[in-house]
C-alpha cells in the first residue's frame, strides 16, 4: 500500500505510530496522522500547517482531552500490531484520491493533510475546523504552493 508514499508520507505514518504509543494508544486514528503531519517538519503540509498556526503541542493536549492517554503506563513494550482505524484507512485511499484529482502519481504529505480534512468526521478533522481549517483554504494554500490554480 505504501509504495506510491513519497518519504516523507511515509515518515509521517512512522511518527504517527510513535504518536500512538506516546499516548498509550493500542491503535493508529487519524488523530495520530495528523500529529504525525505535525512532527514531519518538512514538505507542503508542514508548511501549510505552519503558516494557519497549528502546533504539535496544542494539538497533542487536544488529542488527550478528546480521547485521553498515558493514563496507564505499564504498558512497557509497544505493541508491533498497532492497526490502523477504519476511518484511518480510509485517509490513507483518500489521500491516493486527492494526489490523483491533482495530477500526480505519488502520495505526499500535502495529500495526507486534504484526505484528513476532506473526511470531515474524524478527530483529526475535528481538531482542525475549531481551527477553521477546512478543505476550500487548503486546497487553495497547496495549490498556491505548487503554483497551480485550486481545482473544485
Amino acid at each position: 500500500m505504501f509504495d506510491k508514499f513519497t518519504d516523507r508520507a511515509r515518515r509521517v505514518v512512522l511518527l504517527a505510530r510513535e504518536e500512538s504509543v506516546h499516548l498509550n494508544h493500542d491503535y493508529l486514528g487519524t488523530e495520530h496522522l495528523l500529529l504525525g503531519l505535525l512532527r514531519q517538519d518538512e514538505g507542503v503540509a508542514a508548511e501549510i500547517l505552519a503558516d494557519m498556526d497549528i502546533r504539535l503541542e496544542e494539538m497533542r493536549r487536544r488529542v488527550e482531552e478528546i480521547i485521553g492517554g498515558r493514563e496507564d503506563q505499564s504498558r512497557q513494550e509497544p505493541s508491533e500490531s498497532i492497526s490502523f482505524t477504519p476511518r484511518a484507512k480510509n485517509i490513507l485511499e483518500m489521500s491516493l484520491v486527492e494526489a490523483r484529482d491533482l495530477g500526480q502519481r505519488y502520495i505526499d504529505t500535502e495529500h495526507l493533510l486534504l484526505a484528513l480534512v476532506r473526511e470531515g468526521e474524524g478527530v483529526a478533522a475535528v481538531m482542525l475546523a475549531e481551527r477553521d481549517v477546512d478543505l476550500d483554504r487548503v486546497r487553495r494554500e497547496v495549490a498556491g504552493r505548487r503554483g497551480n490554480p485550486p481545482q473544485s
